[in-house]
């Protein structure tokens, strides 16, 4: 067993669920005569090897970061948003709908009045299932997931029943939205080669600030983390669990909308009916958990998975390996991050016991810790 630092077994486990996952894939490669070395050496070189696939490979990561973001605000309040690919949905929709039907208005006030719109989607979504489990406690995992389905098939419905045909090419497709409420930025485009990378990795980057400075800085997400913690403390000290849970998952379902704003606005340029739940929405759940909730570790994470995805068409046309090769990579790595314990077993942590401190009903709480005579301390692992 090696001894380490609590910041860097943080920092190994998920490194080591990497290295594990490309070498499940190698193993399956070799199993069926496919060279891994070829492999992979053709996946990166096609997300990293020239400007074109770089910028795509920041055009995939692009929601992913915000929809991974706003998994990690429900986890640090001690939730499970399952519902992230619903409100992805709903803020895709929203936000192409918008643009479509006020296409006269001019682009400093349409674009802002579709990203804020699509964002208030998603966090309308989420917030039904923060409602339910404030008020009545329902299981958020059962209620997100069913969530999922309800908003399929309701923006089916809106999509070929409600949306006025002028808006459409047929009953499945919207049409092209216009350049006033695009994302695409041609200068940005035509840097990265052409590629579809667009406005959206600036929306990406201010949303990690966003979240980085609300958990470190502000009291709303001490609160929101203490609850995580341990909500009778929190009640205790004159916190109100429901309101905290509730502003958890509005704040989930904003970023997670934001992502299916990126998604339309950016990649696409308009909205098409899904048939099943959108992927980003798993994608960018599986980033948070590999980026351990932390901004910089869902930045990497989100890189990461998008050189997988977009790496693993180049290993398919270059070194014609199936691409579900690359599937069963990212299963791999999801696999042994879920199983992160049993790996953080090969390490022994020098402090392995953090202290929150939470203030009693008299104190304000601070941003980050309370001194005093009357504090109360929750003492809880940090692996």
């Amino acid at each position: 067993m090696i001894k380490v630092t609590t910041k860097t077994k943080n920092i190994l486990v998920p490194l080591i669920s990497i290295i594990a996952g490309f070498l499940v894939g190698a193993l399956i490669m070799l199993a069926w005569s496919y060279n891994p070395i070829e492999a992979y050496s053709s996946m990166f070189s096609s997300a990293l090897g020239n400007m074109n696939g770089i910028g795509e490979t920041i055009r995939e990561a692009t929601p992913l970061i915000l929809i991974a973001t706003g998994f990690a605000v429900a986890t640090k309040a001690g939730f499970f948003n399952i519902g992230l690919p619903g409100q992805a949905q709903a803020g895709w929709l929203t936000s192409i709908w918008i643009v479509l039907a006020f296409s006269n208005w001019p682009s400093y006030l349409l674009l802002p009045f579709a990203i804020i719109a699509g964002a208030l989607a998603g966090a309308i979504v989420a917030g039904i299932a923060g409602y339910l489990r404030a008020q009545f406690g329902a299981n958020e995992v059962i209620t997100t997931i069913m969530l999922n389905y309800i908003v399929l098939y309701v923006c089916q419905y809106l999509m070929q029943q409600v949306m006025p045909t002028a808006l459409r090419i047929n009953t499945d497709t919207t049409k092209t939205i216009s350049a006033n409420g695009s994302l695409k930025i041609g200068w940005l485009s035509a840097m990265f080669g052409n590629s579809r990378i667009n406005g959206g990795i600036f929306l990406a980057i201010i949303g990690l600030v966003i979240y980085w400075y609300l958990m470190k800085k502000t009291t709303t997400g001490f609160e929101i983390k203490a609850v995580g913690l341990n909500s009778f403390a929190s009640r205790y000290a004159g916190m109100s669990a429901k309101k905290n849970i509730i502003v958890s998952m509005l704040l989930s379902g904003a970023f997670a909308g934001l992502g299916g704003v990126v998604q339309g606005l950016g990649t696409y340029q308009n909205y098409f009916t899904q048939t099943s739940s959108v992927d980003i929405g798993w994608d960018g759940l599986s980033v948070s958990l590999l980026g351990g909730g932390t901004a910089w570790g869902i930045l990497l994470a989100a890189i990461l998975f998008s050189i997988l995805k977009i790496g693993g068409l180049g290993m398919q046309t270059i070194a014609g390996i199936p691409y579900e090769i690359v599937s069963i990579v990212i299963a791999a790595i999801i696999f042994f991050i879920a199983i992160n314990y049993v790996i953080g077993l090969l390490f022994k942590t020098k402090n392995n016991r953090s202290k929150y401190y939470i203030p009693t009903r008299k104190e304000k709480a601070p941003n980050n810790s309370v001194d005093g005579p009357s504090e109360k301390i929750i003492e809880g692992s940090t692996n």
